[in-house]
């Protein structure tokens, strides 16, 4: 691949990952003119309501109330249903219609587990291609998580750790296995929230993400795949703590 091809390349990736998870406002959208532009329009519908925890897991799903608020013809929104049925968010039974898939604890653990597969397997080929064009990047991505809002592990900065998770990924030139990755992150943070890592925890996560930048900087491939894996697992345990906390309080509060 020659060095233009792969600048092309990196391009198109880093569209997707920055225009890709935040759900496009209505203003901004081109008037669908197809069939297929109006099921997108309804896919980007929904998932800006699943972003504005307007839809959750465990909900009944009525399309025809969906279709009237996003103003639509019930025909795009079961397109969009089918689409967010293939990615895991919906489900479908017959007889009873579509429902918000429900909350999972095996779930969320089965996506960092692939989470502590996939991104260390990538640090190889990211150092491999990795030039001052990449490092720029990735140090952008680290400087901009470190500077989101402190006070909370508020959405912003969910952001900005995952476009670090992402960049660094990217910058393996993997596109298979970085759509996954991304996948992966929309199942966190557009069905559960994402928001579960406890805010004791944020200057732990700062400086592993330096020591992994550190490491990916000097090329060092064996410290850096070690400092990813154990950062993935850390984040997993702690948030799988949290979650657990939560549910035991949400059984506490109905009795």
């Amino acid at each position: 691949m020659t060095e233009a091809q792969k600048n092309e390349s990196l391009n198109v990736i880093f569209n997707q990952i920055y225009r890709g998870f935040r759900p496009q406002s209505v203003t901004m959208q081109k008037k669908p003119n197809s069939q297929e532009d109006l099921s997108r329009a309804a896919y980007q519908g929904l998932r800006r309501m699943l972003y504005n925890k307007e839809l959750v897991p465990g909900q009944k799903i009525a399309y025809r109330e969906l279709a009237e608020r996003l103003k639509m013809s019930p025909t795009p929104i079961i397109q969009a249903l089918k689409w967010l049925e293939l990615q895991g968010f919906v489900r479908h039974e017959a007889n009873r219609g579509y429902s918000m898939a429900p909350f999972s604890m095996k779930e969320i653990e089965e996506i960092y587990e692939l989470r502590e597969l996939l991104e260390p397997s990538l640090v190889d080929a990211t150092v491999q291609r990795l030039d001052k064009e990449g490092v720029g990047l990735l140090r952008a991505a680290l400087e901009a998580h470190r500077s989101a809002q402190r006070e909370f592990y508020l959405k912003e900065r969910l952001f900005k750790n995952r476009e670090f998770h992402v960049t660094l990924a990217a910058l393996s030139g993997k596109e298979t296995q970085i759509r996954i990755l991304q996948n992966l992150f929309d199942m966190l943070f557009l069905k559960y929230g994402g928001n579960y890592l406890p805010t004791s925890s944020l200057k732990s996560v700062d400086e592993e993400h330096q020591a992994i930048y550190d490491s990916v900087v000097l090329r060092d491939v064996e410290r850096a795949r070690a400092l990813l894996a154990g950062h993935v697992s850390s984040v997993k345990k702690q948030v799988l703590a949290s979650v657990g906390q939560m549910l035991a309080e949400q059984e506490k509060s109905e009795f």
